[in-house]
């Protein structure tokens, strides 16, 4: 036995081979409506971290909720195993990544099989395996087919240290850092593969606004990447090259434009950097957009203004980039603050051309102009400066504008491009496409399927480039010589669909089958980390609604509710080898058991929200389940034999009370609070056991209660206790315990009770009474409950007038009036407490817990059976106190 509590490992190997041995957490196929629970699959990098515990451990738990109560459940567990960090691996073992990876995925299957994950190890998945990658490959060509892939030169990031391409959702921050190795991202021009992910930006972005059971933060993160923008289009000429379009959501501020910017790459930047040393030693060596400031180099060119007609310096300019609108824009330094801070830097003019609207102002009078020689004026306003659009109102304008220049057009821009699959690796899903010298560009035959991949090659660069014997083929359509593809996708692409395989990971014909996919889909609650809000989570959206409009999936969203879990951190901050804070679940479960570790951890904060790992927690909570464990065991053989009695009836009202709270926290993911509730009751039922002898079915039903709400998250001890307690069948396959109760009641009940106890102890502790020998606790008289109500619906100015209108309370005297006053004070902060006769039987039904700790007896009294001045100082919800010492 491990000097941690009670013989942790014993109780869990036990009810590990029984669960197994009885295929408890098997979902069958043919059920109507399951609730479909899932965590992000790992990534089976070798062991468990804390984060994947707490991830699947919130799964696992909502997961064995959810069937308790009824629920058919599915809750599958797969690997998420192409991918650099295993060629890398590799390497560096002088192996292959495929056995490395097996090796990897075994360990790890076996330590979520010792912290309890109630998975069907049946529907489990690898996304490394030819069974499941050719279902990528066989997505890709429906794709193809459906004209949403396409083969083009693009300029891609490129970590040299990965040797690989990086979508652009995979370089971080403002260095612009791969998301792997945090190596700094440079530009190369390559034929690349891309997912047409724009065509589906509209509805990717309005219907984020349907995601309701997703966080606020993710879907703002999703309608940022997506970026769409509505502006115009216009043409500013500029000398000796022609029109050049500019992308502007402000053309209502043209005739404020005083130069025009493009970015480094444009091709007319280019051009003039062959013949232009200037622009050449600033394009090559001074352009930084991700400086602090805007940067650029005048040239020799003007661009005219269309509204105009006035001739404009241009500038190459690094905070134009080529990715965003068109590449270049018309410059208005008086209504953008970027431009303001260039104009300034270069001497260009500053003109004011839209006015803030005045808050009299009729719609013809043209305002003032501002003054934005120190700041830019930025909201829309009314136009100033503008010829014949002066005094029209910046939305009028635009569509005028718009309208009337001859070049001009509406535009919709958006920040998301084209999702580049392309990978120069060896470890991922070969592209099922080949290369013949006539035919071009060929889809592999679905019955060819799967490509699988050659023998690893460990060389530098791309590894099947190397592979030649694999490379040569012949051609699909010819019949001809043909080269494969020697690029992988993108490991994304495994996990924007893996979600639909769970539902038929046996499906020889197809990557799932629709009808099931239909009956379990959309996923009822998703669980992983924020980082996947606009790779993984927006690529799953994509794909869902291409698969709705081509695979007949029903649904065109995958995650119907979105759980983004927060960090497990050791002294504020977050564990990590290279800072050798890492605190190692396996030694966790060795030293205090699965459940323990479990507990800890759903009990110390919210499952969104970061905390702090403590061993002092871990130590407090497998205490918590010892004791409980004794208590179990203690009823069991001693059989208590007590009177159902008053003290019962407060005992079995904190048990239906512990009940309904307990279980709207669990369906609201807030496990920590409903944990809370539980260990209440548990130290309740034992406040109970040591002060009298206990009510049977009364303390047997708490203890029935107590251990069908742990059982999600401490499932071992769970059984063990439940066993324990005679019954014969699994817990985990136990129903839920339910009660109907007013939490409202509840809580001014518990209120109430709290209240008075804190009275006793600050009378006790300020009259300096040592041993006290009687405690009376006296209830408000009626009138004051009548008082409070009239207080608290009136909004008469004369609360006092008010109240002395009510003969009953009238005939009260001096003292209606001083309780009219404090009432009148505390007017804004009251609420309705219990009525009398409610409060009076709950604080009779919660004397023993005074008695137990002042060891003196207690009586409840009416304030017709209390002393006079005693009575005076009761009020609703706050009783008097007299203690005789």
């Amino acid at each position: 036995m491990s000097d941690a509590g009670y013989d942790h490992a014993t109780v869990e190997r036990r009810w590990q081979a029984a669960w197994e041995e009885s295929d408890v957490y098997r979902t069958s196929d043919d059920v109507d409506d399951p609730t479909y629970v899932l965590g992000m699959y790992p990534y089976p990098s070798g062991k468990l971290h804390m984060g994947h515990v707490r991830n699947y451990t919130i799964t696992d738990a909502y997961a064995r909720y959810r069937r308790m109560c009824g629920d058919d459940v599915l809750h599958p567990m797969g690997w998420d195993a192409f991918g650099l960090p295993a060629e890398n691996a590799a390497k560096e073992r002088d192996t292959n990544p495929r056995d490395w990876t097996i090796d990897c995925i075994d360990t790890m299957r076996e330590q979520m099989e010792a912290m309890g994950f109630g998975y069907d190890w049946d529907r489990e998945i690898a996304t490394c395996t030819p069974e499941y990658y050719r279902w990528n490959q066989w997505l890709f060509t429906r794709f193809y087919e459906e004209g949403l892939v396409e083969r083009r030169d693009a300029e891609v990031n490129w970590c040299e240290e990965c040797e690989t391409v990086l979508a652009d959702e995979q370089v971080e921050g403002d260095d612009e850092l791969c998301w792997r190795c945090d190596s700094p991202v440079v530009q190369r021009d390559l034929e690349q593969w891309f997912l047409s992910i724009t065509e589906y930006a509209d509805e990717l972005l309005e219907a984020i606004d349907d995601l309701e059971g997703w966080p606020n933060s993710v879907r703002q993160m999703q309608r940022n990447w997506i970026g769409r923008q509505y502006g115009s289009e216009v043409d500013f000429e500029i000398s000796g090259h022609g029109p050049v379009t500019a992308f502007t959501t402000r053309i209502d501020t043209i005739h404020g434009a005083t130069f025009f910017a493009l970015a480094p790459d444009h091709p007319i930047s280019e051009e003039l950097a062959e013949e232009d040393e200037n622009v050449r030693h600033f394009v090559e060596h001074e352009a930084d957009p991700d400086g602090d400031e805007p940067n650029g180099v005048e040239t020799d060119l003007t661009a005219t203004n269309p509204a105009t007609g006035e001739e404009i310096p241009v500038y190459v300019a690094d905070f134009v980039l080529s990715d965003v609108g068109t590449g270049a824009l018309m410059a208005v330094p008086g209504h953008d603050e970027r431009d303001h801070a260039f104009a300034t830097k270069m001497g260009e003019g500053i003109v004011p051309v839209v006015a803030p609207e005045p808050a009299d102002w009729d719609g013809e009078t043209v305002p003032d102009a501002p003054d934005v020689s120190e700041a830019a004026f930025t909201d829309d306003g009314v136009l100033v400066n503008s010829g014949d659009y002066s005094g029209l109102d910046s939305e009028t304008a635009r569509e005028r504008l718009t309208a009337d220049l001859e070049s001009a057009t509406g535009s919709t821009q958006y920040q998301l491009r084209d999702w580049g699959i392309s990978r120069q690796r060896y470890w991922g899903t070969p592209i099922p496409i080949v290369h013949c010298s006539d035919c071009g560009s060929v889809p592999v035959p679905e019955s060819e399927l799967p490509v699988e991949l050659p023998e690893f090659i460990n060389t530098s660069g791309n590894p099947l480039d190397a592979a030649e014997e694999w490379k040569q083929t012949t051609c699909p359509e010819c019949g001809g010589d043909g080269v494969r593809e020697t690029d992988t996708m993108d490991t994304f692409v495994d996990s924007s669909w893996y979600f639909l395989r769970y539902a038929s990971p046996d499906l020889e014909t197809a990557p799932f089958d629709v009808d099931r996919a239909n009956d379990w889909m959309p996923v009822d609650q998703y669980v992983g980390g924020i980082e996947h809000a606009v790779m993984h989570l927006l690529y799953s959206r994509f794909f869902t609604k291409v698969l709705a409009d081509y695979e007949g999936l029903d649904h065109r969203e995958p995650f119907t509710n979105l759980l983004a879990q927060g960090m497990v951190q050791l002294e504020g901050e977050k564990m990590s080898k290279s800072k050798g804070n890492v605190v190692s679940p396996q030694r966790i479960v060795e030293e205090y058991g699965a459940d323990t570790a479990r507990l800890f951890m759903m009990q110390a904060a919210q499952p969104e929200r970061d905390f702090d790992w403590s061993e002092e927690g871990v130590r407090s909570t497998n205490a918590f389940l010892t004791r409980l464990k004794e208590m179990v065991e203690a009823y069991v053989s001693g059989q208590p034999d007590g009177e159902d009695d008053a003290v019962a009836s407060y005992v079995d009202a904190e048990i239906d009370a512990t009940i309904a709270i307990a279980d709207a926290e669990y369906d609201d993911l807030t496990f920590n609070r409903a944990l809370r509730e539980t260990q209440d009751l548990t130290r309740t039922l034992r406040q109970y056991a040591d002060y009298t002898e206990p009510h049977a079915d009364t303390y047997e039903r708490g203890l029935s209660a107590v251990v069908r709400l742990l059982a999600p998250v401490a499932p071992h001890l769970a059984e063990e206790l439940w066993s324990e307690l005679g019954n014969d069948d699994f817990v985990v396959d136990a129903p839920w315990p339910t009660a109907e109760v007013d939490r409202d009641h509840v809580r001014k009940r518990r209120q109430l009770v709290e209240n008075t106890r804190e009275d006793v102890r600050d009378i006790v502790e300020v009259a300096g009474i040592e041993d006290p020998q009687a405690i009376d606790v006296v209830v408000a008289p009626e009138w004051k409950y009548d008082a409070l109500e009239i207080a608290i619906e009136s909004d008469a100015d004369n609360l006092i007038g008010e109240l002395m209108q009510q003969s009953h309370i009238r005939e009260q005297g001096d003292a209606a009036a001083s309780y009219g006053q404090d009432l009148q004070v505390e007017r804004e902060a009251l609420s309705m407490t219990l009525d009398p006769e409610d409060e009076r039987e709950a604080l009779e039904s919660a004397a023993w817990l005074l008695e137990r700790e002042f060891d003196a007896p207690v009586s409840v009294l009416p304030a017709d059976e209390a002393d006079t001045g005693v009575v005076k100082k009761a009020e609703p919800g706050r009783p008097a106190i007299e203690i005789e010492d």
